[in-house]
């Protein structure tokens, strides 16, 4: 949780000189119609499909000196963040990106955590990026070793909360207005388990004991259902964040229609983000039985559920269906079927297309690129898909920042081939 801070006359007068730039921007016109097509997107409704860039590799992207930080004090430093990267990305490979007319300030708190503290070791070939290789140290061998599970508590900061939000409107407010915005729900079981106990461990543990497994995830979802029912309490959930782990969250299916103006969001006015990307190579009964049938519970009490990230679901979709009623957005990765996703997809949900950040890690051949899109294009046409496409998980571009204007520039063109 940050301080509130100290900004000197200098920092104040960069990020007024950055906010009203950013509000430029964020007050044309096309900001509001991106809004809309989101929105019909996360409503089912058929359309050119968003196209976003997320997990850029800020460190690999400076142009000129443009996201060289000025500001001394932390939370300048952080407002000059946004700022410099917002503008940076609408200036060089914006895509559909949505900048809010507003400045958003995160409600404060902190958790006890749930017994676990990662142990690792790793392999860092560049210091200056924050993708490394991890080598995780085995806590959960021992059947005795699940009791370490506790259930976080959770501390709200409302008088840290009003002390930002008044130094930002002080900085902002006859420029940008401030809001105070709570968190999405986010649960992914299996990528914090894996860290606790080792991904090979842990597959072996599927077959080889399965008891020990139902262990694990049952105290573990015991302490994260613990966690968001105290975020519901506590008045830290949201609804109005523009993005939902790196993908449109914009629907006018959420909140529900009987919650009060000022009545904080509650668990069914928000969604529930979750995913098993270790599950790849599973089966889908053993995908049930060790992971959704764990998160249904909570899920079911959301308003909505996306689920799924880099692992390949096309297998799966029909468990996906019969588990999570309020299933509205799946994940569909570079290493699924795009064409068997589709057909199953259909109209029932969101095809969320993950392209695939290979393709930018080195080179941005746009003739890959273009035949990666058009394969989405093409299958989500036939079947008549409601869909995203979204480029994440971009560890490196090699210092090469054109990749991505290259990817951006390439995707749009291939769409404008179908959308007119």
């Amino acid at each position: 949780m940050r301080q509130t801070g100290n900004p000197t006359k200098e920092d104040v007068s960069v990020l007024r000189e950055l906010a009203e730039r950013y509000a430029e921007v964020a007050r044309l016109d096309i900001m509001e119609k991106t809004r809309h097509r989101m929105t019909e997107n996360n409503d089912l409704k058929p359309g050119r499909p968003p196209v976003l860039l997320h997990e850029v590799p800020w460190h690999e992207m400076d142009i000129d000196g443009k996201l060289k930080l000025i500001c001394t004090d932390a939370f300048a430093r952080d407002m000059e963040t946004f700022f410099r990267r917002s503008l940076f990305q609408w200036e060089y490979f914006p895509g559909d990106m949505y900048l809010e007319p507003l400045y958003a300030i995160p409600r404060a708190y902190t958790s006890t955590g749930n017994g676990f503290e990662v142990v690792e070791n790793r392999r860092i070939i560049d210091a200056k990026n924050n993708i490394h290789s991890h080598g995780y140290i085995d806590q959960l061998e021992a059947e005795e070793s699940v009791e370490k599970f506790r259930a976080p508590v959770l501390t709200a900061y409302p008088e840290k909360d009003k002390e930002r939000m008044t130094l930002a409107e002080e900085i902002l407010g006859d420029i940008l207005p401030v809001e105070l915005r709570g968190h999405d729900i986010y649960c992914p079981p299996w990528d914090r388990i894996a860290r606790y106990r080792g991904v090979i461990a842990l597959m072996l543990d599927l077959a080889d004991r399965p008891e020990h497994t139902h262990r694990i995830m049952s105290a573990y979802m015991k302490g994260a259902t613990a966690e968001i029912e105290q975020m519901e309490a506590l008045g830290l959930l949201e609804y109005r964040n523009p993005y939902l782990h790196c993908t449109p969250e914009f629907t006018s299916d959420l909140p529900q229609k009987d919650k009060k103006p000022n009545e904080p969001p509650r668990l069914k006015d928000v969604w529930f983000r979750t995913m098993a990307q270790i599950f790849s190579v599973v089966s889908p009964d053993m995908h049930e039985e060790f992971d959704t049938l764990y998160t249904k519970p909570l899920a079911d009490r959301c308003g909505l559920t996306y689920y799924g990230c880099c692992e390949a679901l096309d297998r799966k979709i029909p468990m996906l269906r019969e588990t999570y009623k309020n299933l509205r957005k799946i994940g569909v990765s570079p290493w699924a079927n795009e064409e068997s996703s589709a057909e199953q997809i259909g109209r029932e949900y969101v095809y969320a297309r993950k392209a695939n950040p290979a393709n930018v890690s080195e080179t941005a051949d746009q003739d890959v690129i273009r035949a990666e899109t058009k394969k989405t294009v093409e299958v989500c046409l036939k079947y008549g898909c409601v869909y995203e496409i979204v480029l994440k998980d971009i560890s490196t571009v090699s210092y090469k920042p054109k990749n991505l204007i290259v990817w951006e520039h390439t995707v749009r063109e291939t769409l404008d081939e179908y959308y007119k």
